[in-house]
């Protein structure tokens, strides 16, 4: 989902970017589409990648000793993990 994303946000700026270039120095030796699209490429490859990661570090899930400690150290300095509203209501619909 983050490459889509960013992707589509690198098109759009590969697009204002290139055409604002393009404008303001000429479009060069290969012309105008194919330094458009070369703007464009590179912008929508670079947003995707970076998006892509980002994506991936957010939603890397804990493993059950992460996740054990986490716990033990939220109780030990007294602040209590309540489950989400959603899973509040999933537990209130089974009672």
């Amino acid at each position: 989902m983050g490459a889509m994303m960013g992707t589509g946000v690198g098109l759009c700026i590969g697009f204002i970017g290139g055409a604002f270039q393009i404008l303001r120095a000429g479009p060069g030796p290969r012309g105008t589409l194919a330094t458009l699209g070369q703007f464009m490429g590179t912008s929508a490859a670079t947003f995707g990648f970076f998006m892509s990661i980002g994506t991936v570090i957010r939603t890397e899930e804990m493993t059950g000793l992460d996740e054990a400690r986490c716990r033990m150290l939220t109780a030990r300095n007294g602040v209590i993990i309540t489950p989400s509203s959603r899973q509040r209501n999933i537990n209130a619909r089974e009672e």
